[in-house]
Protein backbone atom coordinates (compact mmCIF):
# COMPACT_ATOMS: atom_id res chain seq x y z
CA UNK A 1 0.00 0.00 0.00
CA UNK A 2 1.22 3.23 -0.99
CA UNK A 3 1.96 6.35 1.74
CA UNK A 4 -1.28 8.05 2.14
CA UNK A 5 -0.68 11.76 3.97
CA UNK A 6 -3.81 12.00 4.62
CA UNK A 7 -3.77 9.11 7.06
CA UNK A 8 -0.06 10.30 8.12
CA UNK A 9 -1.64 13.96 9.20
CA UNK A 10 -4.86 12.27 10.97
CA UNK A 11 -2.47 10.22 13.20
CA UNK A 12 -0.33 13.36 13.88
CA UNK A 13 -3.59 15.81 14.85
CA UNK A 14 -4.54 12.88 17.14
CA UNK A 15 -0.97 12.81 18.80
CA UNK A 16 -1.54 16.80 18.47
CA UNK A 17 -4.68 16.44 21.03
CA UNK A 18 -3.00 14.16 23.10
CA UNK A 19 -0.18 17.00 23.34
CA UNK A 20 -2.59 19.68 24.29
CA UNK A 21 -4.64 17.17 26.73
CA UNK A 22 -0.70 16.61 28.88
CA UNK A 23 0.06 19.97 30.18
CA UNK A 24 3.61 17.92 31.22
CA UNK A 25 4.41 17.20 28.00
CA UNK A 26 4.84 20.93 26.95
CA UNK A 27 6.25 21.73 30.11
CA UNK A 28 8.71 19.10 29.40
CA UNK A 29 9.70 19.89 26.17
CA UNK A 30 9.79 23.92 27.01
CA UNK A 31 10.36 24.62 30.20
CA UNK A 32 12.83 21.55 30.85
CA UNK A 33 15.65 22.99 28.07
CA UNK A 34 15.59 26.64 29.35
CA UNK A 35 15.77 25.65 33.01
CA UNK A 36 18.51 23.45 32.00
CA UNK A 37 20.49 26.01 30.03
CA UNK A 38 20.03 28.75 32.54
CA UNK A 39 21.42 26.85 35.05
CA UNK A 40 24.23 24.68 33.58
CA UNK A 41 24.94 27.60 31.77
CA UNK A 42 26.06 29.76 34.78
CA UNK A 43 27.32 27.04 36.06
CA UNK A 44 30.02 24.99 33.96
CA UNK A 45 32.72 27.25 33.42
CA UNK A 46 36.02 25.72 31.65
CA UNK A 47 38.39 28.90 32.54
CA UNK A 48 39.56 27.67 35.94
CA UNK A 49 39.61 30.32 38.44
CA UNK A 50 39.45 31.46 42.02
CA UNK A 51 42.37 28.15 42.64
CA UNK A 52 43.54 28.14 46.05
CA UNK A 53 47.51 28.85 46.41
CA UNK A 54 49.22 28.33 49.51
CA UNK A 55 52.53 30.55 49.64
CA UNK A 56 55.21 30.36 52.29
CA UNK A 57 58.03 33.07 51.65
CA UNK A 58 61.22 32.72 53.28
CA UNK A 59 62.84 35.44 51.44
CA UNK A 60 60.17 38.29 52.71
CA UNK A 61 61.79 40.36 50.51
CA UNK A 62 60.10 42.87 47.82
CA UNK A 63 60.50 40.88 45.47
CA UNK A 64 58.89 37.45 46.96
CA UNK A 65 56.23 39.73 47.62
CA UNK A 66 56.14 41.02 43.98
CA UNK A 67 56.10 37.62 42.57
CA UNK A 68 53.55 36.76 45.38
CA UNK A 69 51.46 40.35 43.33
CA UNK A 70 52.04 38.85 40.63
CA UNK A 71 50.02 35.29 41.33
CA UNK A 72 47.26 37.31 43.06
CA UNK A 73 46.35 40.16 40.45
CA UNK A 74 46.18 37.16 38.20
CA UNK A 75 42.37 36.85 39.15
CA UNK A 76 43.23 33.04 39.32
CA UNK A 77 44.70 32.34 42.24
CA UNK A 78 43.26 33.15 45.89
CA UNK A 79 46.60 33.75 48.31
CA UNK A 80 46.32 31.48 51.70
CA UNK A 81 49.78 32.51 53.49
CA UNK A 82 51.42 29.86 55.67
CA UNK A 83 53.99 29.42 58.38
CA UNK A 84 56.13 26.42 56.60
CA UNK A 85 56.42 24.53 53.47
CA UNK A 86 55.16 21.62 55.56
CA UNK A 87 52.25 23.31 56.26
CA UNK A 88 51.23 24.59 52.68
CA UNK A 89 51.59 20.86 51.61
CA UNK A 90 49.63 19.87 54.30
CA UNK A 91 47.25 22.55 52.82
CA UNK A 92 46.92 20.87 49.56
CA UNK A 93 46.73 17.55 51.19
CA UNK A 94 43.78 18.46 53.34
CA UNK A 95 42.03 20.32 50.08
CA UNK A 96 42.76 23.59 51.43
CA UNK A 97 44.37 24.53 48.62
CA UNK A 98 45.23 23.36 44.65
CA UNK A 99 48.25 24.53 44.78
CA UNK A 100 51.74 25.63 46.67
CA UNK A 101 54.13 28.38 46.08
CA UNK A 102 57.64 27.93 48.15
CA UNK A 103 59.87 30.79 48.13
CA UNK A 104 63.02 29.96 49.30
CA UNK A 105 65.31 32.26 51.63
CA UNK A 106 67.85 34.47 49.03
CA UNK A 107 65.54 34.76 46.26
CA UNK A 108 66.62 38.55 45.85
CA UNK A 109 70.05 38.51 46.59
CA UNK A 110 70.41 35.38 43.70
CA UNK A 111 68.29 36.95 41.57
CA UNK A 112 69.71 40.36 41.49
CA UNK A 113 73.43 38.69 41.54
CA UNK A 114 72.31 37.50 37.87
CA UNK A 115 71.79 33.86 38.96
CA UNK A 116 68.54 31.77 38.55
CA UNK A 117 66.65 32.17 41.38
CA UNK A 118 64.63 28.97 42.07
CA UNK A 119 61.14 29.06 42.90
CA UNK A 120 58.74 25.77 43.89
CA UNK A 121 55.42 25.11 42.74
CA UNK A 122 53.16 22.25 44.38
CA UNK A 123 50.54 20.73 42.47
CA UNK A 124 47.67 18.50 43.24
CA UNK A 125 47.96 15.58 40.67
CA UNK A 126 44.83 14.07 41.81
CA UNK A 127 42.88 16.66 40.18
CA UNK A 128 43.82 16.48 36.51
CA UNK A 129 40.99 19.33 35.84
CA UNK A 130 43.07 22.25 37.40
CA UNK A 131 46.36 21.00 36.60
CA UNK A 132 46.79 21.72 32.76
CA UNK A 133 45.13 25.31 33.57
CA UNK A 134 47.85 25.93 36.92
CA UNK A 135 50.42 24.94 34.21
CA UNK A 136 49.29 27.45 31.21
CA UNK A 137 48.95 29.81 33.78
CA UNK A 138 52.35 29.31 34.91
CA UNK A 139 54.00 30.17 31.64
CA UNK A 140 52.39 33.38 31.23
CA UNK A 141 53.22 34.76 35.14
CA UNK A 142 56.80 33.86 34.78
CA UNK A 143 56.99 36.05 32.02
CA UNK A 144 55.09 39.10 33.30
CA UNK A 145 57.57 38.22 36.82
CA UNK A 146 60.99 38.28 35.03
CA UNK A 147 59.92 41.86 33.24
CA UNK A 148 58.34 43.34 36.44
CA UNK A 149 60.60 42.17 39.53
CA UNK A 150 63.89 42.27 36.85
CA UNK A 151 63.25 45.04 34.85
CA UNK A 152 64.36 42.76 31.79
CA UNK A 153 62.16 40.80 29.02
CA UNK A 154 63.67 36.90 29.08
CA UNK A 155 65.96 36.48 25.78
CA UNK A 156 63.93 35.41 23.38
CA UNK A 157 65.04 34.20 19.95
CA UNK A 158 61.36 33.17 18.13
CA UNK A 159 58.64 35.87 18.86
CA UNK A 160 55.33 34.31 18.68
CA UNK A 161 52.40 36.69 18.86
CA UNK A 162 49.15 34.39 19.33
CA UNK A 163 45.53 35.58 18.05
CA UNK A 164 42.37 33.50 19.03
CA UNK A 165 39.57 33.47 16.35
CA UNK A 166 36.03 33.27 16.81
CA UNK A 167 36.16 33.47 20.15
CA UNK A 168 39.30 36.40 20.97
CA UNK A 169 38.36 36.12 24.72
CA UNK A 170 38.08 32.40 24.57
CA UNK A 171 34.80 33.03 26.66
CA UNK A 172 33.78 29.18 27.68
CA UNK A 173 30.39 30.45 27.40
CA UNK A 174 30.47 30.90 23.89
CA UNK A 175 31.79 27.16 23.81
CA UNK A 176 29.19 25.27 26.27
CA UNK A 177 25.94 27.17 25.66
CA UNK A 178 26.10 25.69 21.91
CA UNK A 179 26.92 22.26 23.04
CA UNK A 180 25.03 21.82 25.65
CA UNK A 181 21.84 22.87 23.75
CA UNK A 182 22.91 19.59 21.52
CA UNK A 183 23.15 17.53 25.16
CA UNK A 184 19.94 19.01 26.19
CA UNK A 185 17.92 18.33 23.20
CA UNK A 186 18.81 14.80 22.43
CA UNK A 187 18.39 13.34 25.83
CA UNK A 188 14.68 14.98 25.66
CA UNK A 189 13.48 14.18 22.17
CA UNK A 190 14.48 10.56 23.04
CA UNK A 191 12.04 10.54 26.24
CA UNK A 192 9.13 12.49 24.47
CA UNK A 193 8.53 9.86 21.56
CA UNK A 194 10.16 7.07 23.94
CA UNK A 195 7.13 7.36 26.30
CA UNK A 196 4.05 8.47 24.22
CA UNK A 197 4.37 4.81 22.32
CA UNK A 198 5.02 3.02 25.72
CA UNK A 199 2.19 4.74 27.51
CA UNK A 200 -0.22 3.57 24.24
CA UNK A 201 0.84 0.08 24.63
CA UNK A 202 0.16 0.01 28.46
CA UNK A 203 -3.27 1.65 28.22
CA UNK A 204 -4.05 -0.73 25.11
CA UNK A 205 -4.75 2.12 22.98
CA UNK A 206 -1.89 1.19 20.21
CA UNK A 207 -3.95 -2.17 19.33
CA UNK A 208 -7.02 0.38 18.25
CA UNK A 209 -4.36 1.80 16.24
CA UNK A 210 -2.92 -0.94 14.51
CA UNK A 211 -6.18 -2.37 13.03
CA UNK A 212 -6.63 0.81 11.50
CA UNK A 213 -5.76 1.00 7.82
CA UNK A 214 -3.01 3.43 8.41
CA UNK A 215 0.77 1.64 7.10
CA UNK A 216 3.56 1.64 9.21
CA UNK A 217 5.57 4.42 7.99
CA UNK A 218 2.45 6.71 7.94
CA UNK A 219 2.15 6.01 11.71
CA UNK A 220 5.72 6.93 12.20
CA UNK A 221 5.67 10.34 10.51
CA UNK A 222 2.47 11.17 12.08
CA UNK A 223 3.73 10.50 15.43
CA UNK A 224 7.04 12.18 14.88
CA UNK A 225 5.24 15.29 13.16
CA UNK A 226 4.21 17.15 16.17
CA UNK A 227 7.13 16.61 18.44
CA UNK A 228 9.30 17.48 16.04
CA UNK A 229 7.87 21.12 15.93
CA UNK A 230 7.19 20.66 19.73
CA UNK A 231 11.31 19.84 19.79
CA UNK A 232 12.07 23.10 17.29
CA UNK A 233 9.89 25.42 19.84
CA UNK A 234 12.39 24.29 21.78
CA UNK A 235 15.27 24.95 20.33
CA UNK A 236 13.83 28.46 19.09
CA UNK A 237 12.94 29.11 22.87
CA UNK A 238 17.06 28.20 24.11
CA UNK A 239 18.15 29.60 20.83
CA UNK A 240 16.98 33.17 22.56
CA UNK A 241 18.05 32.75 25.67
CA UNK A 242 21.02 31.82 24.55
CA UNK A 243 21.68 35.47 22.80
CA UNK A 244 19.73 37.44 25.07
CA UNK A 245 21.05 35.93 28.71
CA UNK A 246 24.38 34.89 27.50
CA UNK A 247 25.10 36.76 25.01
CA UNK A 248 26.42 34.31 22.81
CA UNK A 249 27.05 35.31 19.32
CA UNK A 250 25.65 33.91 16.56
CA UNK A 251 27.17 34.02 12.95
CA UNK A 252 25.69 31.50 10.71
CA UNK A 253 22.71 31.27 8.57
CA UNK A 254 19.48 30.82 10.77
CA UNK A 255 17.83 28.58 7.52
CA UNK A 256 21.19 26.37 7.80
CA UNK A 257 21.00 26.21 11.43
CA UNK A 258 17.29 25.18 11.34
CA UNK A 259 17.32 22.87 8.65
CA UNK A 260 20.17 20.69 10.98
CA UNK A 261 17.70 21.55 13.87
CA UNK A 262 15.00 19.52 12.38
CA UNK A 263 17.35 16.57 10.80
CA UNK A 264 18.96 15.92 14.19
CA UNK A 265 15.30 16.70 16.02
CA UNK A 266 13.52 13.94 13.63
CA UNK A 267 16.82 11.32 13.90
CA UNK A 268 16.46 11.00 17.77
CA UNK A 269 12.89 11.21 17.94
CA UNK A 270 12.61 8.30 15.60
CA UNK A 271 15.36 6.29 18.00
CA UNK A 272 12.56 7.27 21.05
CA UNK A 273 9.97 5.53 19.07
CA UNK A 274 12.01 2.51 18.09
CA UNK A 275 12.98 1.90 21.53
CA UNK A 276 9.38 2.83 22.47
CA UNK A 277 8.12 0.05 20.03
CA UNK A 278 10.91 -2.60 21.07
CA UNK A 279 9.96 -2.28 25.03
CA UNK A 280 6.16 -1.68 25.06
CA UNK A 281 6.88 -0.31 28.52
CA UNK A 282 7.89 3.33 29.76
CA UNK A 283 9.59 2.01 32.66
CA UNK A 284 12.23 0.27 30.56
CA UNK A 285 12.05 2.68 27.63
CA UNK A 286 13.17 5.57 30.67
CA UNK A 287 16.12 3.71 30.86
CA UNK A 288 17.26 2.45 27.86
CA UNK A 289 16.51 6.12 26.59
CA UNK A 290 18.51 7.57 29.14
CA UNK A 291 21.00 5.17 28.32
CA UNK A 292 21.04 6.13 24.77
CA UNK A 293 20.39 9.51 24.35
CA UNK A 294 21.85 11.14 27.88
CA UNK A 295 25.26 9.62 28.07
CA UNK A 296 26.45 10.00 25.06
CA UNK A 297 25.16 12.97 24.07
CA UNK A 298 27.04 14.17 27.11
CA UNK A 299 30.25 12.28 26.97
CA UNK A 300 31.02 11.10 23.25
CA UNK A 301 29.52 14.22 21.53
CA UNK A 302 32.37 16.16 22.05
CA UNK A 303 30.71 18.62 24.43
CA UNK A 304 33.54 18.17 27.12
CA UNK A 305 35.74 15.64 25.46
CA UNK A 306 37.37 16.30 22.28
CA UNK A 307 36.73 13.38 19.56
CA UNK A 308 40.16 14.05 18.38
CA UNK A 309 41.40 13.17 21.67
CA UNK A 310 39.51 9.50 21.98
CA UNK A 311 41.32 6.04 21.14
CA UNK A 312 40.40 4.83 17.79
CA UNK A 313 37.60 2.94 18.31
CA UNK A 314 35.51 5.50 20.22
CA UNK A 315 36.28 7.72 17.40
CA UNK A 316 34.49 5.53 14.84
CA UNK A 317 32.16 4.76 17.21
CA UNK A 318 31.07 8.19 17.77
CA UNK A 319 30.22 8.67 13.92
CA UNK A 320 27.05 6.51 15.00
CA UNK A 321 25.95 9.22 17.23
CA UNK A 322 23.53 11.99 15.82
CA UNK A 323 24.66 14.53 18.88
CA UNK A 324 27.95 13.78 17.63
CA UNK A 325 27.38 15.72 14.14
CA UNK A 326 24.96 18.73 15.67
CA UNK A 327 27.63 19.46 18.13
CA UNK A 328 29.71 20.74 15.00
CA UNK A 329 26.66 22.23 13.47
CA UNK A 330 25.75 23.76 16.41
CA UNK A 331 28.76 25.60 17.41
CA UNK A 332 30.08 26.20 14.30
CA UNK A 333 27.00 27.84 13.21
CA UNK A 334 27.32 30.22 16.42
CA UNK A 335 30.59 31.07 15.99
CA UNK A 336 32.45 30.06 13.19
CA UNK A 337 29.67 31.16 10.65
CA UNK A 338 30.30 27.91 8.55
CA UNK A 339 27.91 27.77 5.53
CA UNK A 340 25.97 24.57 4.34
CA UNK A 341 28.77 23.95 1.87
CA UNK A 342 31.62 23.80 4.76
CA UNK A 343 29.41 21.00 7.07
CA UNK A 344 27.94 18.65 4.58
CA UNK A 345 29.31 16.07 5.81
CA UNK A 346 27.37 16.66 9.22
CA UNK A 347 24.42 16.83 7.39
CA UNK A 348 24.73 13.63 5.22
CA UNK A 349 25.55 12.10 8.48
CA UNK A 350 22.01 13.48 10.18
CA UNK A 351 20.40 12.24 7.38
CA UNK A 352 21.90 8.71 6.65
CA UNK A 353 21.14 8.44 10.80
CA UNK A 354 17.62 9.80 10.43
CA UNK A 355 16.52 7.84 7.67
CA UNK A 356 18.24 4.55 9.46
CA UNK A 357 16.26 4.92 12.27
CA UNK A 358 13.10 5.94 10.70
CA UNK A 359 13.39 2.22 8.56
CA UNK A 360 14.44 0.62 11.66
CA UNK A 361 11.40 1.58 13.36
CA UNK A 362 9.07 1.11 10.25
CA UNK A 363 10.57 -2.21 10.38
CA UNK A 364 9.92 -3.05 13.52
CA UNK A 365 6.38 -2.01 13.23
CA UNK A 366 5.61 -3.83 10.37
CA UNK A 367 6.60 -7.34 12.04
CA UNK A 368 3.66 -6.12 14.81
CA UNK A 369 0.84 -5.62 12.27
CA UNK A 370 1.56 -9.32 10.69
CA UNK A 371 1.36 -10.47 14.16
Amino acid sequence: MNFVWKRAVAIAQKEVYHIIRDPFTIALSIGLPIFMVIVFGFAIEFNVKNIHLAVYDADKTQTSRGLIDTFGKSAYFIIDDVSSPEVAEQSIMRDRDRAALIIPGGFQKELFAGRISPVQLLLDGSDNSTVAPILSYLASIQKIAAKRLADFDPAQNIDIKTRFLFNSELNSRWFVIPGLMVAIMSILSVLLTALTVAQEWENGSMELLLSTPAEPLEIIVGKLVPYAILGLGSVIFVYAVSRLLFCVPFRGNLFVFGFGSVLFLVTYLAQGLLISIVTRSQHIAMQFAMLTGLLPAQLLSGFIFPIESMPTFFRYFTMILPARWFMVISRESYLKGSTFFDLWIPFLALVVLGWTMIFLATRKFKRDLEL
